[in-house]
């Protein structure tokens, strides 16, 4: 009685398994007799180009803000400084340098905060 299921049971796992394919997407096409079939689309994993987008602006009026917060003789001071660590120091330093896009947006600010010291 057992083995009398088997088949179904396997068959039923399939449909299963079709139909939630099919739920995360699907492309549909016509065979030669009509008949509309429908395929599971092609798993294609997202890039977070957005999120990436988003977090190098963030990063540039961050450290346009501490360059106009602080001043450029101290951001460059605090930026040699970190420049004479360790490899993830430097590394820093690299990333803290000041680079025309972060002068921008600490000319921009200035006025917006008052008096450098």
């Amino acid at each position: 009685m057992a083995q009398a299921n088997l088949p179904f049971e396997k068959r039923l796992k399939q449909i299963t398994r079709k139909h939630d394919q099919l739920a995360k997407g699907a492309v549909r096409s016509v065979t030669s007799d009509g008949l509309i079939v429908m395929k599971p689309r092609a798993y294609r994993p997202k890039f977070p180009l957005r999120f990436i987008i988003v977090l190098v602006v963030l990063g540039f009026a961050f450290k346009g803000l501490l360059l106009a917060s602080i001043g450029n003789v101290a951001y460059a001071e605090r930026v040699t400084g970190l420049a004479q660590g360790s490899v993830m120091d430097r590394a820093g330093a690299w990333v803290m340098q000041i680079d025309p896009a972060t002068a921008l947006i600490a000319d921009f600010l200035a006025p917006y905060l008052g008096d450098v010291r």
